[in-house]
């Protein structure tokens, strides 16, 4: 199958309160994807011509604005967008906070195949219209919803707070003080990370590791089992908008330099977190679906752990962070926190995690975080990043998960 190139994209500002603007899906997608096509080179006119060939699609990736902004159908709101999206395929996906990712998925897939030359990948979330319990129930859907999440006050913060638990029980030998400090570095180098990123939602915000640290106290109170307020991902409003190409469509322009989404891995655990663990009892690993996921995205990409400069993770939690280190392979099962302590992935050092600031920094509009990743992938290895740039990144691989780590979706993207 050919290769799948990404042409670039835009996303808007995570900082932002779309509500609090007066402006709401129509307004967020009108401006987004009109950045995101002027980011990838393309204009409407541009679209107007392939859909004529039928050479494009759309793939829109969002989670649940049947509960945010009582709205489905949210592949054909692209023609709200732009007459020139009139005629043009489009379709929903949804995964969880995964969502954009098996919207990117289906978009590859559908260029590798040779159906079309264009894919056009809007992810989006509008979370800021409820108050935050309200918004936590409605992202309890992501679970097990009548078992995990239903008449539960924050079911998420209690799933990855189990996380953390379970973390701990399964390796016996790894010091409880020893792991919750490196949960408190996670969570201070990905705001820190954030001050760096225009586009970020803590962007201004303080954290310090004595704050990350005082779990428990009025400034940073607990708000599942072990974690605190310092250790969980943002209620944001946003979108990110990436576009896929062929190859003949990056000869027909003469494009250049631009990179491909070399490999991928997508696997499904069981929906209960109980199911999870005891799934996880002959393996090595807190998560084996992840961790499988991510073996994957190597194979198929011929690279491993080696040959990656860069990694854009899902920390929702700093547990699942924590996690996801040793399923990219940069530490064994069990001693993740040897990457942190060492400052193997903070941003200076070999193996960056997350130097847009990830999902505890950046924000976290759950249908668009799979998007925002490959973007920041994107940015990365072309040297656009800016001021978060990784100097000399070739290779990047993301992480996203829906659910408490039920979806897990890997890409490695470079130049080659």
């Amino acid at each position: 199958m050919s290769k799948v190139y990404i042409l670039g994209g835009a996303q808007t500002d995570f900082e932002r309160n779309w509500t609090k603007e007066g402006k709401g899906m129509v307004a967020l997608l009108k401006e987004a994807v009109a950045d995101g096509l002027e980011g990838a080179g393309l204009s409407y006119d541009d679209l107007k011509e392939l859909n004529a060939d039928n050479r494009v699609a759309c793939f829109v990736g969002n989670f649940i604005a049947e509960k945010y902004v009582d709205q489905g159908h949210l592949g054909a709101f692209l023609t709200e967008v732009d007459p020139a999206f009139y005629g043009v395929p489009s379709a929903r996906y949804e995964a969880a906070c995964a969502s954009a990712s098996v919207a990117i998925d289906a978009a590859q897939t559908k260029i590798k195949v040779g159906d079309y030359d264009v894919a056009i990948v809007v992810g989006w979330e509008l979370m800021k219209t409820v108050e935050s319990r309200v918004g936590g129930d409605f992202l309890g859907r992501a679970a097990f919803y009548e078992r995990e999440g239903k008449g539960i006050d924050l079911p998420f913060p209690k799933l990855f707070g189990r996380l953390a638990d379970e973390t701990l029980k399964k390796y016996p030998d790894l010091d409880e003080n020893r792991y919750m400090d490196a949960l408190a570095k996670i969570s201070v180098i990905n705001y820190g990370n954030a001050k760096r990123n225009p586009l970020a939602q803590t962007r201004k915000w303080f954290m310090s590791y004595e704050q990350a640290s005082m779990r428990g106290t009025e400034t940073n109170p607990l708000v599942g089992g072990r974690l605190a307020v310092s250790d969980c991902s943002q209620v944001t409003d946003g979108a990110a908008v990436v576009v896929l190409c062929s190859e003949r469509f990056v000869r027909e322009r003469g494009i250049e330099n631009k990179p491909t989404i070399r490999g991928f891995g997508h696997r499904t655990a069981p929906m209960l977190f109980d199911k999870k663990m005891a799934d996880n009892a002959d393996s090595l690993f807190v998560l084996p679906w992840t961790r499988q996921a991510c073996l994957d995205a190597y194979r198929r990409s011929g690279l491993d752990v080696d040959d990656i400069d860069v990694f854009e993770t899902h920390d929702c939690f700093t547990s699942s962070e924590y996690a996801a280190i040793s399923a990219f392979g940069l530490a064994e099962p069990g001693k993740e926190y040897e990457a942190v302590e060492s400052g193997l992935i903070a941003f200076n050092g070999d193996k960056p995690i997350n130097p847009s600031g990830g999902l505890i920094g950046c924000g976290h509009p759950v249908g668009a975080s799979g998007a925002r990743m490959l973007l920041d992938l994107y940015k990365q290895v072309t040297g656009t990043a800016g001021d978060y740039q990784v100097v000399g990144a070739q290779n990047g691989m993301m992480l996203n998960i829906g659910g408490s780590a039920t979806t897990n979706y890997v890409f490695i993207v470079g130049i080659q």
